[in-house]
């Protein structure tokens, strides 16, 4: 009985939450006024910011369901436009085909903190769109907008130092998803005069870093991780370096995934180190490969990949049998640092030759592995792959320990894009040697 008595006490507040919400949504289309449209934003975010995730699931289906386009007015409009194919037929199919809750998103986002709440929407959405693939256009406007309102042009690029709030180097610790940064320490480090961290911040976010880079200022290409992450290291003078590697690029929004940032960060960042520091003749990246095992294992079919003449489809296979050969029919030891102490110089070779497969060939396709599709249609150029590149846990069951350079020639960024756009990927001698 008592179960009883709460759970009706549950759907009454549940329905008294979307009334509320639903009501307050449909003042701010309706209201008329700057200040009261902004009050009445203002009590919708606060409401917004109490409700739970059943709560916000109902609001999602509200706004699905009653402020999506009007399906009669927009068949209207399109055959008119197609009857009269002019300005005035086509702004009314535009206005038509437009949804309301995109406007009711935009007033919102006028209000101070209107941002952030919109944001903290889109993770709820995010999260529930697997069981709810019927809030899928619901997403796609939510993708629009927030693409147009963090555009790069709109964000602010700032260097991130050791003198900055402790609240923001919080975040950077907090935030880093490629190598984790293991207390004050180790960040200090990564901070210091031979290190740089760059972010974006948006306007109406100014202490909130939406995605950051860290750097190394290096004499050469580096080739392994540990001695850039080594927070017991020796800075070096900043004039002895030639080479800028970028080895970590971190998202902080998760509600900003799919609104591309990473790729203007890396260019900008190149840009003002060119600036700052003239005597960096080389930008490039020392990068995780983090498919590239999974791949492995799951046993592709070497004669299937394309552009491969037969000699190079026999010397995969060859590499592939003897690496299998070396860790007794499981390649799934490789993901053990044991395995790669044994290791035999011939079949190290073997390994990077099967990468450079899986890189060159696999990369342009869905399939590819993420952070190489990220570089390569950012304009890089495939450099190098690095044997015991990351000997960690992670780097071997990700990637058996290789990491790969992917190199910056900022003259050569748009043709090294439109070349994997049309699926080549632009590559070293060395690389090409490979296979």
């Amino acid at each position: 009985m008592l179960d009883e008595i709460r759970q009706a006490a549950a759907r009454q507040r549940r329905a008294r939450t979307l009334r509320a919400l639903t009501l307050g949504s449909r003042r701010l289309l309706t209201g008329g006024g700057e200040m009261n449209g902004m009050a009445t934003a203002q009590a919708l975010i606060g409401r917004l910011d109490a409700a739970d995730a059943d709560d916000l699931g109902a609001f999602f289906d509200v706004l699905a369901r009653e402020l999506g386009p009007d399906p009669r007015r927009v068949l209207q409009c399109a055959q008119a436009y197609a009857e009269r194919p002019q300005a005035a037929e086509q702004i009314a199919l535009m206005q038509a085909v437009e949804p309301p809750r995109q406007e009711l998103l935009r007033r919102l986002n006028r209000a101070p903190g209107g941002t952030a709440a919109i944001l903290r929407l889109r993770r709820a959405l995010l999260r529930m769109l697997p069981q709810r693939p019927e809030l899928q256009a619901l997403e796609a406007d939510l993708l629009h907008l927030l693409t147009s309102w963090f555009n790069p042009g709109f964000l602010q690029l700032r260097r991130v130092d050791w003198n900055a709030p402790a609240q923001l180097l919080e975040k950077l610790i907090q935030h880093e998803a490629v190598h984790a940064i293991d207390g004050w320490d180790d960040l200090r480090r990564r901070l210091q005069p031979d290190r740089r961290c760059f972010a974006f911040f948006h306007p109406q976010l100014p202490d909130e870093p939406l995605i950051f880079v860290e750097v190394a200022l290096l004499p050469e290409m580096p080739a392994a991780i540990a001695p850039l992450i080594d927070k017991a290291s020796t800075p070096l003078p900043t004039d002895r370096c030639r080479v800028a590697a970028f080895y970590s690029i971190s998202n902080c929004e998760p509600g900003l995934r799919g609104v591309s940032l990473g790729n203007f960060l890396i260019k900008q960042v190149a840009e003002q180190l060119q600036r700052e520091l003239p005597r960096i003749r080389s930008y490039c990246t020392l990068s995780p490969i983090p498919g590239f095992a999974a791949w492995l294992l799951a046993g592709p079919d070497l004669t299937a990949l394309p552009g491969l003449r037969k000699p190079q489809t026999q010397a995969l296979q060859a590499a592939h049998e003897r690496l299998c050969a070396s860790q007794a029919g499981d390649l799934a030891r490789l993901q053990h640092l044991g395995a790669h102490e044994a290791l035999a110089a011939e079949d190290e070779a073997a390994l990077q030759q099967l990468c450079a497969a899986y890189l060159l060939l696999v990369s342009p396709t869905p399939q590819g592995d993420p952070v190489a599709r990220f570089h390569l249609d950012n304009g890089a150029r495939l450099d190098r792959i690095n044997g015991r590149g990351n000997m960690s846990a992670k780097g071997l069951r990700q990637s058996f320990g290789l990491m790969v350079n992917y190199l910056y020639d900022l003259e050569r960024i748009e043709a090294s894009h439109a070349r994997f756009r049309q699926g080549e990927v632009a590559r070293s001698r060395a690389v090409a040697s490979l296979l």
